[in-house]
């Protein structure tokens, strides 16, 4: 299961993905993470498809990562007496609390925190952008709007307010269910949809309490002015595209979806890119030359993982769009360019031991043209380290916890491997050529680097950098 390019994949499994053959062969075409969407199916669909994981992953020996994306709070109007209405420019619409049907003055927007956090001058958008109002007044338990960009307007349809801090917490009680289902489970990784500052981090790292990673969604104009607090106490981010494609101006994601990136890999945090991928592949058994042209872009950026929703979901090609977003992968990454972005976006360096190990010995791994580098890991953060430098070299994790391997298959570029630790110098050299020749990733007389912490197994004490020679007879 050696793949040819560092770049992961993430494929959301849905309806067209249920079963145990198609998520094999989802697998075996590309798919390093799996995406359970908790805005679709009930617990039993979720619970199916973790097992299907979990016995795949026990058929084809290696770690196999499983994300859990909460739904989030969902804004929406209520419902209209007509079903619709058609909104004109220039006319006064309400938004209020009360429980009935709406008509062409007024429809309820059953959300007391949302109402209480509107004001003059607030900008909303409706139906993904298509409608936009304007805050002209504010009451206790209602506003008046003034219709900017008009349209029709039917129940139901979601709500988005750009660049405003709404005084609510992103786990609705049925995220809060689910969380509690998910991390019983064991999923790997926890997504958290619409955060907006870095508190609404701290409450679900509080309920995780480490037992998952947790994976912050930027989809919010407030999430990314507070982006930096955020990504740190985040384990991992998404640019989730969909709705911050709705929230700022469209020309503006690009150069937002870079800047998240950067930071985030400067911060040594995994950064997955997601929305509208190979959209056309939902359909079509091909994709268009913008959306391959999309992926690459992403992939030069320096994204840890790449990520497919309704193409793998409910698309009718969710096989062949795992297997065109691997190619793109693979061949943007045989690109000479690839590697001079790589180094040219290198980030800084923290003053400590184990960071300076991790330049060593990715700088030392191409100097020697090593076949890999090997790096003994508990937690996890030495091979995020490494991950981080963004080498030319494959990196092995080799963790005595399946945990940290399940986690680790999100990060770019790592081999996860779960296997018993050791317990001295020459048992370490020696599982790490064995693993190396194993994994078909060095041939007898070929070079490794070697990282490592010295007593082993205590977790962020890397303090060894050792080059060992493959031997003409590893191990069985």
């Amino acid at each position: 299961m050696r793949r040819l390019r560092k770049t992961k994949i993430v494929a959301t499994l849905g309806p067209s993905s249920s079963d145990a053959e198609t998520v094999e062969k989802l697998h075996l075409a590309g798919a390093d993470v799996f995406r359970l969407n908790f805005s679709h199916g009930e617990a039993s669909d979720h619970k199916s498809r973790y097992d299907i994981i979990r016995n795949l992953e026990k058929k084809v020996g290696r770690p196999i990562g499983i994300l859990a994306d909460l739904q989030g709070p969902k804004i929406r109007v209520g419902r209209f007496a007509a079903g619709s209405i058609e909104l004109k420019k220039g006319t006064k619409f309400r938004l209020d609390l009360k429980d009935t049907d709406g008509d062409i003055n007024r429809v309820s927007l059953p959300h007391p925190k949302v109402m209480a956090s509107l004001e003059e001058g607030t900008d909303l958008l409706l139906d993904d952008g298509k409608l936009k109002l304007c805050v002209s007044k504010a009451g206790s338990d209602y506003v008046d709007c003034e219709v900017i960009i008009g349209g029709k307007l039917s129940d139901r349809k979601g709500v988005n307010i750009p660049n405003t801090i709404v005084n609510m917490s992103p786990l609705t009680d049925k995220d809060r269910r689910d969380l509690d289902y998910a991390l019983e489970l064991g999923v790997d990784w926890v997504a958290l949809s619409f955060v907006q500052r870095a508190e609404d981090i701290a409450e679900i790292k509080k309920i995780v309490a480490g037992r998952a990673g947790v994976m912050a969604k930027i989809e919010k104009p407030t999430a990314v002015e507070n982006l930096d607090g955020i990504i740190e106490l985040s384990d991992a981010i998404m640019v989730a595209r969909g709705d911050l494609g709705v929230e700022i101006p469209l020309q503006e994601v690009p150069s937002i979806q870079k800047l998240i990136i950067g930071k985030a890999k400067e911060a040594g945090k995994p950064v997955v890119v997601a929305t509208q991928m190979l959209e056309s592949m939902i359909t079509s058994p091909v994709p268009t030359r913008a959306e391959v042209t999309d992926v690459a872009n992403a992939i030069y950026d320096g994204a840890d993982a790449v990520m497919l929703s309704a193409e793998s979901a409910a698309g009718d090609y969710p096989i062949e769009a795992v297997t065109m977003m691997s190619d793109i992968a693979v061949e943007t990454e045989k690109d000479p360019n690839y590697r001079k972005i790589m180094e040219a976006k290198h980030g800084s360096l923290e003053a400590t031991t184990a960071d300076a190990i991790s330049a060593a010995a990715s700088q030392v791994a191409h100097t020697i043209s090593a076949s890999a580098i090997v790096t003994y890991t508990t937690s996890g953060s030495t091979a995020l380290r490494a991950s981080r430098e963004r080498g030319d070299t494959t990196v092995l994790a080799l963790t005595p916890s399946i945990h940290t391997a399940r986690r680790l298959a999100l990060a770019w570029g790592l081999h996860c491997v779960h296997t018993k630790d050791a317990e001295n110098f020459a048992e370490m050299v020696e599982k790490a050529c064995n693993t190396c020749f194993k994994e078909g990733f060095a041939r007898p007389g070929d070079r490794i680097v070697i990282m490592a912490g010295v007593p082993f197994g205590t977790p962020g004490s890397t303090n060894i950098l050792r080059i060992a020679w493959v031997g003409e007879k590893p191990l069985s």
